[in-house]
């Protein structure tokens, strides 16, 4: 009887030995442009088809330079996952651990920050360079749970010969991907690896469920430190007549006061106390308070002028959008969803209804309310630079968006119809 993947992924479950040769098939036929007895599953042929358009050679692995011990701890210092370090050893690490398990948490690079778990395992781990400061990006060492979950944004289940890299093909590698849940931003991967053995189904929704854990304390997190910061505000505030906010580092706001209240200010990434032209207030002074920044508004009009905007989804892991104008120049890192409108709202110039970008997302024109909200978000950021009813860039700005090379490598994670069928498009053109 023929097996289907999800046969497959079960049947490892109970003899993992033969499906490991099941899967070792499927990969030597796949890779050699033969007739496979099992399709893959569609993330690890997505995926595969990225290796072999990279370059990736699927028979000797590459090993990048591991980061010194050094810089490794300067960025276990600076990185939000030590925040959460405690819910992922909490959640993972004692069943890995009997599992014969290791639990690796890496950063949004791809960098293996951390590493523990079953001694044995970590011993194995070294021989395929799974170790503390080495990269493991998916277009580095191939489908793999750390980069694959990073590139896709949602948790991957990589057993045996469905990794690329044949030396990993002994392995089983459970990643979930943990996003900032203030605005979507991929911050890291936890990942549960061990022999292929000692695979089992259940590992995905549980590295999954930890792994939402994570970002619920992250945005408690954020709630308290807002708090923190408005006590601090709140008789700063109280001395001022005009127009001024309190936000923290990021932006996000704690108190207004002679404004309506928004989530968040756009920031420039280096700040320094002074004047500055931010786009949602126009020329203000800054100084910095414990926590934060004290933003007061001045009078002079916001200036006017050309203004270009570059959408760059140039690369698959980190989006930007850039505003340059007669004020100077900023840029923002978009969340997944926010790089999906933006696109579709670059081929539509000359508008684009709510139900029509539901119906361009969702395959469901009736979602209107969710990309209302959305929008709302995207507006807080772009602010005049963008006008409603319909939805649309202003007339007088310059857009352009900054595409990958080859289309199929266009927002890979997304499942919006109106982006699958961009990435359908074949020669490398749009």
């Amino acid at each position: 009887m023929a097996l289907s993947p999800t046969d497959v992924t079960q049947l490892a479950a109970v003899d993992s030995a033969r499906a490991a040769r099941v899967l070792s098939e499927v990969r030597s036929a796949t890779l050699s442009g033969q007739r496979a007895p099992v399709a893959p599953r569609p993330v690890i042929e997505q995926s595969w088809g990225r290796m072999l358009r990279g370059g990736v050679d699927p028979d000797h692995g590459f090993r990048s330079g591991l980061l010194s011990r050094e810089e490794v701890q300067r960025r276990r210092e600076t990185t939000v996952l030590k925040h959460v370090l405690p819910v992922l050893r909490e959640g993972l690490l004692s069943v890995a651990d009997v599992a014969h398990h290791i639990m690796v948490v890496a950063d949004e690079q791809g960098r293996v920050l951390w590493r523990e778990g079953s001694s044995p395992v970590l011993r194995k781990a070294d021989g395929i360079g799974f170790e503390l400061g080495a990269d493991w990006r998916e277009d580095v060492v191939g489908t793999n749970g750390v980069g694959t979950a990073a590139v896709v944004r949602r948790p991957v289940q990589v057993f045996a010969s469905e990794h690329f890299v044949r030396s990993h093909a002994t392995w089983t590698c459970t990643g979930a991907p943990i996003t900032d849940p203030r605005d979507g931003r991929l911050i890291g991967v936890v990942d549960v690896s061990g022999p292929l053995e000692t695979m089992h189904p259940a590992t995905l929704a549980w590295v999954d469920s930890v792994a939402k854990l994570a970002e619920a304390r992250l945005r408690e997190r954020h709630v308290t430190s807002l708090e923190q910061l408005r006590a601090v505000a709140a008789p700063v505030l109280a001395r001022l007549a005009g127009r001024a906010a309190v936000v923290d580092r990021d932006g996000w706001t704690a108190a207004v006061t002679g404004m309506p209240y928004t989530k968040r200010i756009a920031l420039p990434k280096s700040l320094s106390p002074g004047r500055r032209w931010l786009p949602a207030l126009g020329q203000c002074a800054l100084e910095p308070l414990p926590g934060g920044w004290l933003i007061r508004a001045a009078d002079e009009p916001v200036p006017r002028g050309a203004t270009r905007i570059v959408v760059d989804l140039a690369q698959p892991r980190r989006r930007f959008v850039t505003v340059s104008g007669s004020a100077g120049s900023w840029s923002h890192e978009l969340s997944p969803r926010h790089a999906e409108l933006l696109y579709l709202l670059a081929l539509h110039r000359s508008g684009r209804s709510a139900a029509g970008l539901a119906g361009d997302l969702f395959a469901d024109p009736g979602r209107t309310v969710t990309v209302r909200a959305e929008m709302s978000r995207v507006r807080r950021y772009l602010g005049g630079f963008l006008d409603h009813r319909p939805y649309r860039f202003c007339e007088d700005a310059d857009v352009e968006v900054l595409l990958p090379a080859d289309p199929r490598d266009l927002l890979p994670w997304s499942t919006a119809p109106a982006v699958v069928a961009a990435r359908a498009l074949s020669g490398g053109t749009y």
